[in-house]
This record gives C-alpha cells, structure tokens and sequence, in this order.
C-alpha cells in the first residue's frame, strides 16, 4: 500500500506514539486539580504547550489546545468576530478556503453579518491587492460600524491543489487598515515557516504527525477576542472540555520532530511532487495539472483527466494499493465538484490529489506513474472515450 494522502492526514509519527504512549501512564489525570498525578498532568500539558509556542514561532501563553483543527477555526473566526464586534460586522474571506471557514463565515450571515469573498486566479492565489482593496473597504453602516471589517481569513496554503497564498503582503494590508487576520496553516504548520503578520492561527496536529483530536488555537497578544460558547475554566476560556493530556503531548512531540525534519524532507518530497507534474502531463493525454508550480507547499500535487470519472479512478488506484484523494477535500466522501477548483475555473472532475507523507520513497511514486496511464486508458475505453 502506498499512502498519498497525507493531505487529509498524516501517518503518526514516531516519536509521537513513544511520547503517546509514555504519556497515557503519567498523564491521564485531571490537570486542573491539586494532587500529584494531577501536578504531572498539568506539567505535561504546560510543557507541551511550551513546544507548540517554540515551534510555531509565538509566545506559550497565546496557545490553546482544541478538539481539532475545524474548532480552531470555529473558535478563531467566531471568537474573533464577536470581540470585535463594534468594529464591524463584515468578514473577508478567499474563495478557496476549507469548508470549516466557509461555514463559520455561514452562521455569521445568518446572525447578520456580512461576508465578502474574494476570487483567486488561475493557480488558486488571491491577488493581495485586491484582497487588501476588500479588507479596507465598508459596506452598510461606515467605518467603525456595522459596515466595518472586523476579520479576515487566508489560509496559509491551500488544501487541494497546494498553492501558498502570499499571507505575508495580506498581513501587511490588514495591519495597515487595522483588521486582523486568521491563518489556517493546517497544510504547513510543522512543514514550512510561518509567514508573519497574522493575528489568529488555527492548526490541526493529524496533519504533522501528531494524533486525531488535537487541534491548536493561537491568539496573538492584544487581539480583541471572545469565546463564542459557553465558557470554562479550561484553556483559559478559550476552549471547553478536558484536556486530552496524553494526545497533546503527543502532538507536540510530533510537531517538534516534524519541525526538526522539514528542511530535508520537505526538499525531498518537494522533488518528487515535481516528477509527478513532469510525468503525469507526459504520460496520460489530456490532464491539466493544477497549482502554481513552484510557491507551493512541497507534498501536495493534483492534476484533472478529461472525459474521466474521479471516483472510477480512485476506485482503480485503490485497487492497485494508491491511497490518493479525489474531489473536494472537503467532502470527498459525497465527491461533488470541488469548490476549490471552481473557484480557479480548471476541470473539477476527474482529478486527483496526491500528497506525500513523511518517508514517501521514489519506488512508490514511480509505481505510481507506471500504474496511472493504464488505469485511465481502461476508464476512458469502458466510458467509449477514444483519444
């Protein structure tokens, strides 16, 4: 079986199960009490929330720990929006944000807010300027009412096609105007470095190698923000519930690992995410590669075949033991036609996402190329496709 979907997920690291299991034994107690096992949980957990700071770059006490990387979201846009809510009412978003932003950005229509999207080219980037246009701009209400832009959104990179968006000139904008800016760096936390200049990021610890239901908040110093639920004593009020000591540790040792590799690795996987968009167009007739080809993140690579189905073909792959993603990575399981790549104009059926985990090795990918023109042939013949 060859993973190509660490998109969606990464494959746990390592040092993340040792640290796991390590953690179950000394950390399973209640944090917020005053007895021993509670002292070390509470030790564990304020130490793992140390690392997660040093490796993102920020301060340990702008750090929450949440559920996953779509609360984080939830808690940043709808956090952020309530504590400014006297700035305004509207939010900017890019088209081709993760369906957790696009629904938060939903409930603030429906309590009647605003919200303003801003296209992207052909290669999935906004233009900053245009994004910055949008920022400064008032609806209904004026500035510093409820037409004022209280928040804008831009991921870091983007999930399907694996374009970075240029964060950093965004920033810019919104501290010129004012506005502070959310990052969804779920695709490049532990990967890549943070660009700076943003005021809110939300991260997931399953994509660096870290264990499902662990997500990362982080609200930098002197941004206005208020938790949209119910509160609690825990995480500074930020995030209700329990903290899962044992997977945060464990998260942060994934992060911490994954941080120390990412120069080496992400150049090696970098490298053969570039033979797959040299081969794949050479190989297979009439497949448009998606994605800028070079500010990209460095595991992700999706490319469309005309005249076929997504799922025939990820049904093939899987056959053949390729674990890839096909439509939206939103809703892959419903397979409807990908926002994102509407949002860009390029084919949105028959495409593919592959991304590379960790330890990905060229055999697999050249396997991978081996297998694909012949399983797209076979789809196209039985569909009565002749190229």
């Amino acid at each position: 079986m060859a993973y190509f979907d660490a998109a969606s997920t990464e494959p746990l690291h390592p040092q993340a199960r040792e640290a796991l299991i390590a953690a179950l034994d000394v950390g399973w107690a209640d944090p917020a009490r005053l007895y021993g096992s509670a002292r070390r949980a509470r030790m564990l957990l304020e130490q793992a929330r140390t690392e997660v700071a040093e490796a993102l770059g920020v301060r340990a006490d702008e750090v929450s720990f949440t559920s996953s990387g779509t609360q984080a979201v939830h808690l940043g846009v709808l956090g952020t929006l309530r504590g400014r809510h006297r700035a305004g009412r509207r939010l900017v978003t890019s088209a081709v944000e993760h369906s957790c932003v696009l629904h938060a950005a939903g409930i603030h229509e429906r309590d009647g807010g605003s919200v303003e999207t801003v296209g992207v080219g052909i290669t999935g980037a906004v233009d900053p300027e245009v994004f910055g246009e949008a920022v400064r701009a008032e609806g209904a209400g004026g500035a510093g009412g409820a037409g004022g832009t209280a928040l804008a959104c831009l991921q870091s990179a983007n999930h399907e096609v694996g374009t970075l968006q240029p964060v950093a000139e965004v920033a810019a904008a919104c501290a010129e105007a004012g506005v502070p800016l959310l990052v969804d760096a779920a695709q490049t936390a532990g990967r890549m470095p943070l660009p700076p200049g943003w005021s809110v990021l939300a991260a997931s610890a399953h994509k660096w190698g870290g264990p499902a239901g662990v997500g990362v908040l982080v609200v930098r110093k002197g941004t206005r923000w208020r938790t949209p639920l119910p509160e609690d004593d825990r995480e500074r009020r930020r995030v209700p519930g329990f903290e899962n000591v044992p997977e945060i540790v464990a998260a942060a040792a994934a992060l911490r690992a994954t941080v120390a590799e990412s120069v080496m690795e992400s150049a090696r996987l970098s490298a053969l995410v570039d033979r797959v968009r040299t081969e794949v167009p050479r190989l297979v007739p009439d497949v448009e590669v998606i994605g800028d080809p070079i500010v990209r993140a460095p595991h992700i690579v999706t490319f469309s075949c005309l005249y076929v189905e997504g799922e025939a073909l990820l049904t093939e792959l899987d056959k053949a033991g390729f674990s890839v993603s096909s439509g939206s990575s939103c809703t892959a399981s419903t397979l409807r036609p990908s926002h994102v790549l509407e949002a860009m104009g390029v084919l949105t059926h028959g495409n593919v996402r592959v991304s590379l985990p960790r330890g990905t090795s060229a055999t697999d990918v050249d396997r991978f190329l081996t297998f694909l023109p012949d399983a797209v042939r076979r789809i196209r013949e039985e569909a009565g496709v002749k190229l």
